[in-house]
């Protein structure tokens, strides 16, 4: 079976409103030329093309998916929110909570993106494809049931994992967050749940400020399914990979889930605009291989990828391409243009050393 590859032009289409990278225009914040946020097209327009450029994409399944339903967003978000939401676009688009501006159409474009991850997710649960990439946008694993935030609107993720579950798909869900920033929304939809782990991989109070502590750990039955890894910034490709053989793939382990979904991200890149964690393309090629690992060990290979954040137009596709080479075991390769230059600035080891005391005390804390 064939790699699957989910994607939609209208999910390109989603609009960033006035601002100028995270701030509304106005006052002494003067409009960009190119205009919007950080939160835009390009990236994910350029890992499609890469693909299609490269010939990658004539190795995958690329097929698009229908756009979640009402009644499957309900799963997740309130009713009197959705109608809110859908009010605001209708009527030319809007904000509704922090840092989340959509256009005109922007409820469409919002379900297609989730649909697109429900829609990678059943291909993988049904048999369909080997494993799966949903090019989803606008990202989810921010929003709250209520509140969207961080340029998320709905929780793509969790939209997509209650329909399998509902479905009776799934019934252990393992949800990897390596996006940058703390997957708060992802975390607070499935606090209380025993059936969905949770671990978010991110930069400690980088975005949320205020969320993603390692002592938060899950409510009620839930608890010791939520695990929060919040590391130091300059963390870099050695404590990323540490970070996955001392704390994720020994929860895996423990947690025995029927799929594997990562949030993924490609923020934590050396050049991204909004962090300063260091990681490389060939990071994301061997947390990918990780899990793939893990994949087959625990769940018959079953493994998504959901595009979350990721904010160098320049450098995601290539770290997107890595993602993709090492799940379709592809022999077609694009080398990272500049992987000397970035390998070079890796930490040295006596911070690694430092980032390594950091995580085996987490380790210490959220593992039985």
């Amino acid at each position: 079976m064939a790699t699957g590859f989910f994607w939609d032009e209208g999910c390109f289409w989603h609009g960033g409103g006035h601002y100028a990278f995270t701030y509304p225009v106005g006052g002494w914040v003067q409009p960009l030329v190119a205009g919007g946020l950080p939160e835009a097209p390009e990236t994910k327009r350029r890992l499609k093309n890469l693909i299609d450029r490269s010939g990658l994409s004539k190795e995958l399944r690329m097929s698009g998916a229908d756009p979640v339903t009402w009644s499957e967003m309900l799963h997740v978000h309130p009713e009197p929110f959705l109608s809110e939401f859908k009010r605001l676009s209708d009527n030319g688009g809007g904000e509704i909570g922090e840092q989340a501006p959509f256009g005109p159409g922007g409820f469409e474009i919002c379900a297609q993106s989730a649909g697109l991850v429900r829609g990678a997710l059943f291909s993988v649960l049904t048999g369909q494809t080997a494993n799966a990439y949903a090019l989803s946008r606008p990202p989810g694993h921010h929003a709250l049931p209520d509140h969207p935030n961080g340029f998320c609107i709905l929780a793509n993720v969790a939209i997509a994992t209650e329909c399998a579950i509902a479905e009776g798909l799934a019934g252990r869900v393992a949800i990897i967050d390596w996006d940058v920033h703390h997957g708060n929304g992802t975390e607070a939809i499935f606090y209380d749940r025993p059936d969905v782990l949770t671990i978010s991989l991110h930069q400690d109070r980088n975005y949320p400020e205020d969320t993603g502590a390692y002592t938060d750990r899950g409510a009620g039955p839930g608890e010791g399914f939520n695990i929060n890894i919040p590391l130091p910034p300059g963390t870099g490709h050695h404590g990323y990979l540490y970070a996955f053989e001392q704390i994720v793939r020994p929860a895996l382990d423990e947690f025995r889930p029927d799929v594997i979904i990562v949030a993924c991200g490609f923020d934590a890149a050396i050049v991204d605009p909004l962090s300063r964690m260091m990681c490389t393309a060939e990071t994301y090629r061997l947390m990918t291989r990780s899990l793939m690992e893990a994949a087959e060990e625990h769940c018959e290979g079953r493994l998504v990828m959901a595009h979350e954040g990721g904010y160098s137009e320049f450098y995601v596709p290539f770290c997107g391409h890595a993602v993709l080479e090492e799940m379709s075991g592809s022999q077609i390769t694009v080398p990272d243009p500049l992987a000397e230059t970035y390998d070079a600035r890796q930490p040295g080891p006596r911070h690694d050393a430092m980032v390594e005391a950091e995580i085996n005390d987490i380790a210490a804390h959220v593992l039985p």
